[in-house]
């Protein structure tokens, strides 16, 4: 009777043995089911990085209208290596304030709420370092035509002209001003990060344009504007409205 005992506890941790490897194979599987099924979902999606900058829709958020005042503007200040100023004379944009901004919490570079402001990414370039510096501005608000409006209007040549925190003029000369829908605009940001020129530094501006969303709020296309520093520069004036 005892021996009988024996041989069952004997046999006890090799039925356990047992079931914890079963009990691990069944993990495995389901582990690998749900992968497959996963990759199957995701196949052909874009695969975004993680320090990726996207385009935010500005317009599902709310706007201030408030006109800026030559006090307003005169009592702007930022650090001297930073941008204080955006001016286009073609497009009577003179000496729009630059605020600095991050990112979203999905991602996307965020936008000030003033619509006569334009927002510098602060993790693009500053002026006179030789990178990209990127920036963003509203076309408008619900009764009022935002400073960039009439960006998509600039023509290669025109003359762009920042002014950093110590004073110091830089002129950028357009190289490129293209319309795109929200999908391709966000994959071209990569691009918008870099000079279309190697070597020289360039200034990209961004703002929304085309068609109005009622369902996603926002208009369905970007401007975007890519130009490069120079040094020799001939202003080009156009008859618009001073922002």
């Amino acid at each position: 009777m005892s021996l009988h005992i024996n041989t069952i506890i004997g046999k006890i941790p090799k039925i356990l043995f047992w079931l914890v490897v079963i009990f691990l194979l069944g993990c495995l599987a389901k582990v690998a089911i749900w992968e497959h099924f996963y990759y199957a979902e995701k196949e052909g999606s874009e695969r975004h990085p993680l320090e990726s900058v996207g385009i935010t829709a500005p317009d599902q958020e709310e706007v201030d209208e408030t006109e800026v005042t030559d006090a307003d503007r005169a009592a702007h200040y930022v650090s001297a290596d930073k941008p204080r100023y955006l001016s286009i004379e073609k497009l009577g944009i003179k000496n729009a304030r630059i605020r600095e901004v991050g990112l979203t919490s999905g991602g996307a570079m965020a936008t000030i709420a003033n619509i006569f402001d334009i927002a510098w990414y602060r993790s693009s370039a500053k002026p006179g370092t030789g990178g990209t510096l990127l920036m963003n501005g509203h076309n408008g608000g619900p009764y009022k035509e935002g400073v960039f409006k009439h960006l998509n209007t600039l023509i290669k040549g025109d003359i762009i002209t920042i002014e950093r925190g110590d004073g110091q003029i830089f002129y950028y000369e357009l190289y490129e001003n293209i319309t795109l829908p929200i999908a391709e605009a966000n994959k071209y940001m990569s691009t918008m990060q870099t000079s279309p020129v190697p070597g020289t530094e360039s200034l990209s501006l961004i703002t929304c344009i085309g068609e109005w969303s009622y369902s996603q709020r926002t208009y369905l296309s970007r401007a975007m504007v890519r130009a490069v520093l120079v040094e020799d520069v001939t202003i080009q004036k156009d008859e618009q409205p001073t922002i």
